[in-house]
């Protein structure tokens, strides 16, 4: 999450950390509004739920969990390169590139 808000931060965006703790403090220094959970893993479904679209960058079980619930949804998901392999989601050779797609079907 810190490289994603990190970034959102250097392009001028608004950050929202889905926290799975129960501490505020748990969250990055980029984030600028925090919801905290106490849901552990369980929070994945918050994140998906809670955009219009979802962006995949690198990832393990988590993410896949998230692309999964995203998909589920109804909601866009792109999955940048290298990123996990999933039949049937969009795919970026770039972050550029996935905000157009994921924003493309908006």
């Amino acid at each position: 999450m810190a490289a994603a808000s990190r970034g959102a931060k250097a392009a001028g965006g608004t950050t929202i950390g889905i926290l799975p703790s129960e501490r505020r403090e748990d969250a990055n220094e980029w984030i600028d509004h925090v919801v905290v959970t106490g849901m552990g893993h369980a929070r994945n479904l918050a994140v998906a739920a809670s955009g219009d679209a979802v962006i995949a960058v690198g990832g393990s079980w988590g993410t896949l969990a998230e692309i999964g619930f995203a998909s589920r949804l109804g909601r866009r998901v792109v999955i940048v390169e290298p990123g996990l392999a999933v039949e049937g989601i969009a795919r970026a050779s770039s972050p550029e590139e996935a905000v157009e797609l994921a924003l493309s079907s908006l």
